[in-house]
C-alpha cells in the first residue's frame, strides 16, 4: 500500500562564499578608486580643463567621421567579398580569398603607411586602356592621397577583410533548405540573398559587427603614424606643448570610454530587435522549471 506524502518544499542552495568574495572585491575596487581619485599625479584639474577643449573636440569629431566612413567601406566591401567567396565562380572566390589573406595577414599600421606613401610607387593614377594603352584621364597621386584618404583606405579596406568572414559565417548559418525552396519558387539568387538570407543572417552578423565598430573607434588612433588629426593626435599636440602627458592621455581615454559605452548600448538594442522570436522568454522558462520541480516533488 502506497503511503501519500505532502509535497516537499524546494529550498534554494545557500552560497555564503559568494558574499565573502563579493565583499573582498568591493573593498579592493573601492581602494583602487580612492587611490586614483585622490592621487594628485593624475592631474585631474588638467583633465577637466581640456576635456571640452576645442582642439580635443575637433579631434573627436574627426575620429567619429573616420570611424563611420571606415565601417561603411568595411561592411559594403565585406558583403561583396563574402558573396564572391561563396559564389560558384572560382576566379571570384579565389580573388576574395587572396584579398582576405593579404589584408588579414599584414599589420594594419603597415597598410596605413603603405597607402600614405603610395605616391613613391605610382606618382600618377590614371584611367585608360590597360597594358600600356593611352590614358583618358590621370591625377597626381599626392593630390589624391591625403592624410585623410590614406587613413580611410587603410582602415576601410582592412576592415572589409574581417567583415567578409563575419558576413560569410552569417550567410552560412541560414539553412540551405530555405534557399532551395525559394529557388524552386523561381526567385533569383540576388533576391534570395536580399529577401531571405541576409535578414536571417543579421542575427549572426550584428553582434560581431558591433564589436568591430567599437574596435574601429579605438583603432583609428593608429593613424597617428601618418599625422591625421584625430583624438590621439590632438591630445599629443597639446601635451607636447604643456608636458601634461598623463592628464591628456586620460582626457582622450575618457572620450573613448564614453563613446564605447554609447556604442555598446546601441549594439544591445539592435541585438534585441533582431533576436525577437529566437529565444524563449525568461518568464516561460521559469514556468517550465517550476512545473518540473512541482511534478518531481509530487512523485517523492
Amino acid at each position: 500500500m502506497t503511503q501519500g506524502h505532502a509535497p516537499q518544499k524546494v529550498v534554494p542552495v545557500r552560497h555564503p562564499w559568494r558574499w565573502v568574495t563579493g565583499a573582498i572585491l568591493a573593498v579592493l575596487i573601492a581602494q583602487a578608486a580612492t587611490s586614483v581619485v585622490t592621487n594628485d599625479n593624475f592631474g585631474w584639474p588638467v583633465v577637466w580643463d581640456y576635456l571640452f577643449d576645442p582642439r580635443v573636440l575637433q579631434g573627436l569629431q574627426n575620429t567619429l567621421i573616420l570611424t563611420v566612413l571606415s565601417m561603411v567601406i568595411g561592411v559594403v566591401g565585406g558583403i561583396l567579398l563574402a558573396v564572391m567567396r561563396l559564389s560558384g565562380n572560382p576566379i571570384a572566390a579565389g580573388l576574395a580569398s587572396a584579398y582576405i589573406w593579404l589584408f588579414r595577414g599584414t599589420p594594419l599600421i603597415t597598410q596605413l603607411i603603405f597607402w600614405f606613401y603610395i605616391a613613391a610607387l605610382y606618382p600618377r593614377i590614371g584611367l585608360g586602356v590597360p597594358f600600356g594603352g593611352p590614358e583618358f584621364v590621370s591625377w597626381d597621386t599626392n593630390t589624391l592621397i591625403t592624410q585623410f584618404s590614406a587613413a580611410l583606405l587603410g582602415l576601410g579596406l582592412n576592415e572589409a577583410a574581417y567583415m567578409a568572414e563575419i558576413v560569410r559565417s552569417g550567410i552560412q548559418s541560414v539553412d540551405e533548405g530555405q534557399t532551395e525552396a525559394a529557388s524552386a519558387l523561381g526567385m533569383t539568387r540576388g533576391r534570395i540573398l536580399r529577401r531571405i538570407v541576409l535578414p536571417q543572417a543579421m542575427r549572426v552578423i550584428i553582434p560581431p559587427t558591433g564589436n568591430q565598430t567599437i574596435s574601429m573607434l579605438k583603432t583609428t588612433s593608429l593613424v597617428i603614424v601618418i599625422g591625421y588629426y584625430e583624438l590621439m593626435v590632438a591630445a599629443g599636440q597639446i601635451y607636447a606643448r604643456n608636458f601634461q602627458t598623463i592628464p591628456l592621455l586620460i582626457t582622450a581615454a575618457l572620450w573613448y570610454l564614453a563613446l564605447t559605452s554609447v556604442l555598446t548600448l546601441v549594439q544591445t538594442q539592435i541585438e534585441r530587435r533582431y533576436s525577437r522570436g529566437m529565444s524563449r522568454s525568461s518568464k516561460a522558462s521559469r514556468g517550465l522549471v517550476n512545473r518540473l520541480l512541482t511534478s518531481g516533488s509530487d512523485q517523492v
